[in-house]
């Protein structure tokens, strides 16, 4: 019997480079990935509001309305999964754009089989999630993973998808240590980079919304050097 066809996922992309959208429109297409560009963060967000898309490539320089202003806009009413386009050494705008809420990025110019990579990793996040390890407890924080919601004492966290998969990864092991490799792997599709801060802003943000919904005894700490993990409350 044949194997079924992957689902095809709509991704947005808001760059203003007319010809970098027209060559990820023809490559990803082979990867049943149908691109929609926007050519403005103005137009962008219309779109957003208006269609159903799995994933956002945001680039961070565009006129007008800057991709770090569209990414601080956009969560403040959706968790879409969003990419960063970034200049190469851009290390600041990679670091606030993580702290608004980007789960990934990729510098310019940049092989457009990494971005399709990066794009399937994140989007396999969300499937083939086996019952026996749907939902998981500890403490005052409950996580269903088919639903993707994350609550501390019934109060929703409102995680990207990052944060929800680095959150699971610590509840599924609490008291042990788990690598910044490992969650790198796991979080984001990828190998930890030489010099990359992405895991640590994650857990930044993550902490963050730990804080505001009320955790109370369960904390993530850090092992200089190792890792984090998540220490359950007494």
């Amino acid at each position: 019997m044949m194997n079924a066809e992957p689902e095809t996922a709509r991704i947005l992309l808001i760059d203003d480079d007319q010809q970098l959208a027209a060559m990820l429109r023809d490559f990803l297409s082979v990867d049943r990935l149908e691109l929609e560009t926007s050519h403005s963060g103005e137009d962008g967000l219309e779109l957003l509001r208006n269609a159903p898309f799995e994933l956002l490539i945001l680039d961070i320089m565009l006129p007008g309305m800057s991709g770090l202003d569209v990414l601080k806009r956009l969560r403040q009413s959706s968790n879409i999964p969003v990419i960063m386009l970034t200049a190469r050494g851009e290390d600041v705008d990679r670091i606030i754009g993580l702290e608004f809420g980007a789960d990934d990025y990729l510098a310019k110019p940049f092989n457009p089989r990494e971005l399709a990579a990066r794009i399937r990793a994140i989007l396999r996040r969300t499937q083939h999630v086996p019952a026996n390890t749907a939902m998981l407890k500890l403490g005052g924080i409950t996580m269903d993973a088919r639903t993707r919601i994350a609550t501390v004492n019934q109060r929703e966290l409102n995680l990207t998808g990052t944060e929800f998969e680095i959150l699971r990864c610590l509840l599924e092991t609490p008291g042990i240590v788990v690598s910044k490799e490992q969650l790198s792997k796991r979080a984001l599709g990828r190998r930890l980079l030489p010099y990359d801060r992405s895991i640590d802003t994650h857990i930044s943000n993550l902490r963050g919304k730990l804080d505001k919904a009320g955790s109370i005894g369960e904390s993530i700490q850090n092992q200089r050097g190792v890792g984090y993990m998540l220490i359950p409350g007494s």
